[in-house]
């Protein structure tokens, strides 16, 4: 499937929290605003072709339809997610940030109050007493106008608001591309001719947007087929490296080797974790993370604000 995320608001309309642990999340893009407090491990987020190490008690404030994406340092990083739709504040649509992280620019107590109406939104939006909606969507007001007066921002010109749209619909139709190819002999050139574009072109525009090469993203998506299929069990190691696209046993068994720091076959006799009933496991090509039941993240969230308060 194309990275262009669909974000459902199951609750209140335009507004989306949630607490996830996460191992990978690839480059993706959605036109919502989006607020993350990570609360234990840390977290590197891909951003405007930068990668950022956020330590636990820090927010990261990325802005709508821009490309980013999310991968663990050692073990699966846990963050609190609000997620806003610019229609609940339609100026916003076409602002930039250029500085994802609030804390360099608010004082430690403005600092302390964001993250306390962040938790406090959280648990609202849990608990749903009379008329949380109003109460969710007044601190998610409250909090993004309090980091947008802080943070430095502008506001993209028409043109540059069309130009983004356009390489971003690009990067969807390239992200969709090596989806339906990966486990293919797979060529840029290919794309180039369904783009009308020269090689020279694509080839750095992949290096800029994905901030690696074609064949190294190609890869990537590969090797996370590969562990896919071996967690899931039932697979020979020959059959997983076909599947994911690897022509070359050995080439497989070393690249993975050099990913993970053993073989594929260490790798299958590793436990799998146990999928709970107050959890979901969501493994795909673009992510692996795990997202809670209500009761189980309410459980998360008085952990954590006994930590952060």
């Amino acid at each position: 499937m194309p990275e262009q995320e669909i974000i459902r608001h199951p609750q209140i309309d335009g507004l989306h929290l949630f607490l996830n642990t996460i191992v990978y999340r690839t480059l993706h893009v959605h036109p919502e605003w989006e607020l993350l407090l990570v609360l234990d491990e840390h977290l590197i987020v891909a951003y405007e072709q930068q990668e950022y190490t956020i330590a636990p008690g820090q927010m990261v404030l990325l802005s709508p339809n821009q490309p980013h994406g999310f991968h663990k340092v050692q073990e699966g990083c846990t963050f609190l997610c609000l997620q806003m739709a610019p229609r609940c504040f339609p100026v916003s649509e076409h602002l930039c940030i250029d500085d994802i992280c609030p804390a360099e620019h608010l004082t430690p107590r403005e600092y302390q109050w964001a993250q306390g109406m962040l938790l406090n939104t959280m648990r609202a939006y849990l608990e749903r007493p009379a008329y949380y909606e109003l109460l969710c969507t007044g601190n998610a007001n409250l909090l993004l106008h309090r980091l947008l007066t802080r943070m430095p921002t502008r506001c993209m010109s028409p043109n540059e608001a069309d130009d983004r749209a356009e390489r971003n619909a690009r990067l969807v139709r390239l992200i969709d591309f090596v989806d339906k190819n990966y486990m293919h002999k797979i060529q840029l050139s290919t794309f180039a001719d369904m783009e009308n574009r020269s090689m020279s072109y694509l080839s750095h525009f992949a290096k800029k947007m994905l901030n690696q090469s074609f064949r190294d993203y190609v890869n990537t998506v590969r090797f996370n087929c590969a562990c896919k299929l071996i967690a899931a069990g039932n697979h020979r190691m020959l059959d997983v490296c076909m599947e994911s696209g690897f022509s070359d046993y050995r080439y497989f068994s070393k690249t993975f080797q050099q990913k993970v720091g053993m073989t594929p076959e260490a790798y299958s006799r590793l436990p799998q974790a146990a999928v709970e009933d107050e959890r979901k496991l969501h493994h795909s090509l673009h992510s692996k993370e795990c997202f809670y039941s209500r009761e189980k993240s309410l459980t998360l969230l008085s952990q954590f604000e006994a930590k952060y308060r």
